[in-house]
């Protein structure tokens, strides 16, 4: 049965959308995924681990999938709901969850870990990471990349400044963490197709993504999520692209 625009829409708007868990697009929107694995390969790099930080943890699902977390390991969030969920998440694995406005300084001490991670960090401040990690420490993340998802963003937002298209460009940030004293030692970089089936998928990404479209909701853009839903309905899905940076930066002994 094809459901309607209001049922859609009225679904997404309401279902929660705390935590980094996407499950609920299963079977409405999908997205491919980076070659290298980024869990894998962070689980492999916590493994070594004495100490380690996992920054905007989001809901904790992330670190939670580690095999083996190291004696110390801390990680960091700043929604209060995310803080909830990754607070009951993690504890059971020995981990600690502080709150953090994502505003430095990060509260730890100068050369408290050998290893700190992020996936998708929102804003990644290059200075503080180096500040914590030891000598001779490393910074493992995935970011998201320049232009991700701007067919999306563009739909709603319309057409971008250059400023804005080059944000979270791989060279700015490798420029930015080599000014903060961190040596790159690995950086990939990819694009990925995304698609959303239904109009209810959209809703509920832009509203768990909240930089996407800030500020978005239901009622400011009915409008266009109308227009969307007929162009779905008519030509299939809406195809977007998604981009993902693998960084790996050591600070100098």
């Amino acid at each position: 049965m094809v459901r309607g625009f209001e049922d859609l829409v009225a679904e997404a708007a309401e279902v929660s959308v705390a935590g980094w868990d996407f499950s609920w697009l299963d079977g409405r929107a999908t997205e491919a995924r980076p070659s290298w694995g980024y869990q894998r390969l962070m689980g492999e790099r916590l493994a070594g681990a004495s100490a380690a930080l996992d920054i905007q943890t989001g809901g904790g699902e992330v670190l939670a999938g580690a095999p083996k977390l190291p004696p110390v390991m801390v990680a960091t969030e700043s929604w209060p709901p995310n803080v909830t969920k990754a607070t009951r998440l993690l504890h059971p694995l020995g981990a600690v969850v502080v709150a953090d406005p994502d505003e430095p300084p990060l509260p730890f001490a100068d050369a408290a870990f050998d290893l700190v991670t992020s996936r998708h960090p929102a804003t990644v401040r290059w200075a503080e990471i180096a500040r914590v990690l030891r000598p001779g420490g490393t910074y493992f993340a995935q970011h998201v990349g320049h232009e991700s998802v701007f067919e999306l963003v563009e739909y709603f937002l319309g057409p971008q400044p250059e400023q804005t298209r080059r944000a979270r460009h791989p060279d700015g940030e490798r420029a930015a963490a080599e000014e903060a004293g961190l040596e790159i030692t690995d950086l990939r970089f990819e694009r990925l197709r995304m698609e959303f089936f239904d109009v209810g998928a959209v809703v509920y990404f832009l509203r768990k993504v909240i930089w996407m479209v800030p500020g978005f909701t239901v009622e400011q853009y009915r409008d266009r999520l109308r227009e969307l839903h007929e162009k779905i309905q008519a030509e299939g899905p809406f195809v977007a692209h998604s981009t993902r940076s693998l960084f790996e930066a050591r600070k100098p002994e």
